[in-house]
């Protein structure tokens, strides 16, 4: 059931010129909107969960007198009726599917703003409503918000998962085992006198163990959910001239990199978002490793922007999940570059078209130049990007407030499995449901709300 009282409308579409605009209208009195627009016979034919062709018109004082008579015509469209609880915020919800002209949806806004009951939606207030109404948890309201912003396959699937509550049902289960492993050691504490078997603690301790177990195996994947969720972090590094921004622009397949002969061109960081086999990524281009200016020590203005434009570019190939360090293959490899080279790296040797042999096996020997190497650079890096994400279909985390719960709740169970006492123990396992439910929403959730639902768009 609906714990608010007011109204709430939105354009649930983008803004600006469409085929289509989808006006969302949530709330206890949704329906007193088709009294204002639509004709008495209109009003009849529509019936819950069937789209109906109908005029809309201007609302009229006098409820008596026609709309085909009296009223302006807004526009013809679909009109679709949700009836609570079986919409997406588990109230009366009304969509108006319109022409996408800035007129029609200017229009009716204004019409909607002057009924009275009736308000513009908060941002995330739609989704918002639908995890108070009982219609989704915390983790699949967030899913939402992800589905939208997703812009590689990878992303869409990761939201749709955890949009059919695969977390959800994850934290709940466990939340379940806790309860009942609470239940007995309550039960043991409360009824002492009962018939109730004999060290009810020691038999809770295996799967509070068990239990444990697989929450750490969860919070051990390689941040593979906030990865896919936010973006890879790859990291374009190498020495003045080998080729760094050349190869950017050739990834990107667009020239986002300025790029010359001059040595020191790029001076700061450089980030391009991609789409590389359906993963998201951030490409970052960087200032070319200088081994005189690597200790810091500037000579002149010059020699002071390179420096800090080198220190950026350590800095970021510190903090990247992927690595590609670029050498010249006709030029012997410079030793800053080399000194990065690790388990995260794919070694580039570019411009292999002025070289004699092509030496190095671990590496790949690429002419950005002449577009020889580039598919085989990129196949190297989606496995790369794949050994990184895994191929699990396990549930994934996507949110460090995840993560942060998780390891509350981890914490409780050891504090548990270390209790002396049965009643310190219960009490720790009750902070670990806690942690669980403040994940999915079911328990101290208000300071949460906020900060999540403002992640979304104004329609949703």
């Amino acid at each position: 059931m609906s714990v608010h009282n007011d109204t709430i409308f939105a354009l649930a579409t983008p803004n600006g010129r469409s085929g289509v605009a989808v006006i969302r209208v949530s709330g206890p009195a949704a329906l007193k909107s088709l009294e204002y627009f639509l004709s008495e016979e209109d009003r009849k034919a529509i019936k819950p969960r069937f789209a109906y062709l109908a005029s809309l018109f201007s609302p009229l004082i006098d409820r008596n007198v026609s709309h085909e008579t009296s009223g302006k015509m807004i526009d013809k469209g679909l009109v679709i009726y949700f009836k609570a609880p079986n919409s997406f915020t588990g109230e009366d919800v009304i969509e108006f599917q319109l022409h996408g002209s800035p007129a029609v949806i200017s229009e009716l806004s204004r019409h909607l703003s002057q009924i009275e009951g009736y308000r513009p939606a908060e941002r995330g207030e739609f989704t918002r409503r639908g995890f108070e109404n009982g219609r989704m948890d915390l983790t699949e309201a967030e899913a939402v918000a992800d589905l939208i912003d997703a812009e590689t396959t990878a992303q869409k699937d990761q939201a749709l998962s955890q949009m059919s509550g695969t977390l959800k049902n994850l934290y709940e289960g466990w939340a379940a085992e806790l309860t009942k492993s609470l239940a007995f050691l309550e039960a043991d504490l409360d009824f002492p006198d009962e018939d109730l078997p004999e060290g009810v603690a020691a038999q809770v301790l295996p799967k509070i163990q068990a239990l444990k177990a697989e929450i750490e195996a969860h919070l051990n994947d390689n941040r593979r959910g906030e990865r896919l969720r936010d973006g890879i972090n790859i990291a374009v590094i190498g020495a003045p001239n080998a080729g760094k921004s050349s190869l950017v622009n050739a990834l990107a397949q667009r020239d986002v990199a300025i790029t010359s002969d001059f040595a020191g061109t790029t001076r700061d960081v450089l980030d391009v978002h991609l789409n590389i086999a359906g993963y998201p990524v951030i490409l970052s281009d960087t200032a070319g490793l200088k081994p005189e200016l690597l200790s810091g020590d500037a000579k002149n203005a010059q020699d002071y922007i390179e420096s800090e434009g080198i220190k950026r570019a350590i800095k970021v190939a510190q903090q990247a999940d992927i690595k590609l360090l670029v050498f010249e293959a006709h030029q012997p490899a410079d030793e800053a570059t080399k000194a990065l080279i690790d388990e995260h790296s794919l070694i580039i040797h570019n411009k292999s078209d002025l070289a004699d042999t092509h030496e190095d096996k671990n590496a790949l020997y690429i002419s950005v130049s002449e577009n020889k190497g580039l598919g085989q650079l990129l196949a190297a890096l989606e496995d790369k990007i794949k050994g990184l994400i895994g191929t699990s279909s396990a549930p994934t985390l996507t949110r460090e407030r995840h993560r942060h719960q998780l390891q509350e709740c981890m914490d409780s169970l050891d504090r548990a499995l270390g209790a002396e006492l049965p009643e310190l123990m219960a009490e720790d396992i009750r902070l670990a449901v806690r942690a669980l439910g403040r994940i999915t929403g079911r328990v101290d959730v208000e300071d949460l709300l906020d900060l999540i639902f403002n992640e979304f768009c104004i329609g949703k």
